[in-house]
């Protein structure tokens, strides 16, 4: 693939959705660099391997494990566990669709009792109004997973009934106005895995939300595994960027149109080899598994699995010498990401930051005086 696309000006508001927010987190980050075992940063879990949906694209058919269940107890106990080590954000994404789960509620609203930052991804189809009356006011951001912008080739894409487009449109116009009626600081917006296949929905779903006025759309890649499973086509990607800076032309002063530029136009290319990014950012499986990322999930990575908290306490598991064996094994020369790994994971812009930090022994930035990014303690 040849050519970048023009690099588009990042979102007002101090709302980054094309990079990372890690050196914000210079505490964390020392304490990393003096060999200290570092709480994460961020969480990004579910809480169940069930989903109602069938998206084409899904990484999580990709991931199957052990399967147990994460119920009230063994969810209290891990948040709680969280809050006491340290760590920040978590975010119910992951491998499965968390708000199917019976505990989903009570884990959004527990995390936040205790302090921690919580967030959703989802496809949005059972937040009916009740459950975003007891959700919304707990949240640091709910991101709708929608690759399409009209009820056929959304039903087509994400492998459901047409009409279940309708409801899902219905529900954002009612986390939008509920939202603006209680003044509530949760961000909320529309996500768009793209393949270059679907290109034909960008501009219907960007002027879907135009409509339907979240605060904002993101257009990201999509993610394969390193056998090429999904069958993305990266060098693709590169035809789409005239279409992809009309949709961005479509924001206006409170719905923005964000493409992730960075990793559309990386394709599936790696600059680094040693993987730093879980001690600051895991993902943890809906099965209650323990990983260092959502690539590692599948039975066959079982080396890379470090626990399960529906059988260990969380803090247990952070503790022990497994964990840091793993994450010391993966920032090793024995580990290649560049060969080892899929394509662009949830650590890759944590990895790509930390990567030239170790190389070229660079200064950390001076953010002293810098205004916060929202949603910070997702990195």
């Amino acid at each position: 693939m040849t050519g970048t696309p023009d690099r588009a000006a990042p979102p007002t508001g101090g709302l980054i959705l094309d990079g990372t927010k890690i050196a914000w987190h210079e505490d964390r980050i020392r304490a990393w660099e003096r060999g200290e075992r570092i709480a994460p940063i961020t969480i990004d879990m579910s809480l169940t391997r069930a989903c109602n949906y069938g998206c084409h694209y899904c990484y999580a058919m990709l991931q199957e494990n052990d399967r147990k269940d994460i119920d009230q107890k063994v969810i209290y106990a891990f948040l709680e566990d969280c809050a006491e080590i340290g760590v920040k954000g978590i975010s119910l994404v992951s491998d499965g669709e968390s708000s199917i789960s019976p505990v989903f509620i009570d884990t959004v609203r527990y995390g936040s009792e205790l302090g921690i930052s919580m967030a959703v991804g989802t496809n949005g189809f059972v937040l009916n109004e009740r459950k975003l009356e007891e959700i919304l006011p707990h949240l640091t951001y709910l991101r709708i997973n929608i690759s399409a912008g009209e009820r056929a080739r959304y039903a087509e894409i994400m492998g459901v009934k047409e009409h279940w487009f309708d409801r899902v449109c219905t529900n954002v116009r009612d986390m939008m106005r509920i939202k603006q009626r209680d003044g509530l600081a949760v961000t909320v917006g529309l996500q768009m895995v793209l393949m270059p296949q679907y290109a034909d929905q960008v501009l219907p779903l960007a002027r879907l939300g135009k409509e339907l006025r979240p605060d904002y759309l993101v257009i990201k890649h999509c993610s394969d595994d390193e056998d090429g499973t999904l069958g993305v086509d990266y060098d693709g990607y590169e035809r789409l960027y005239a279409l992809l800076h009309e949709a961005e032309a479509l924001s206006d002063e409170t719905y923005k149109v964000v493409v992730k530029w960075s990793k559309i136009a990386t394709g599936h290319r790696r600059s680094y080899q040693r993987c730093y990014g879980p001690p600051f950012i895991i993902q943890m499986s809906g099965s209650g598994l323990v990983a260092p990322c959502g690539m590692l999930f599948n039975e066959r990575f079982k080396k890379f699995h470090i626990g399960n908290i529906c059988e260990t306490r969380f803090r247990d598991i952070w503790r022990s010498d497994q964990y840091w064996e793993v994450m010391n094994y993966l920032a090793s020369p024995e580990f290649n990401a560049q060969t080892m790994c899929g394509t662009l994971c949830l650590q890759h812009k944590v990895n790509e930051f930390l990567d030239s930090y170790q190389k070229t022994g660079a200064v950390l930035p001076d953010l002293s005086g810098e205004p916060l990014p929202m949603h910070l303690n997702f990195i």
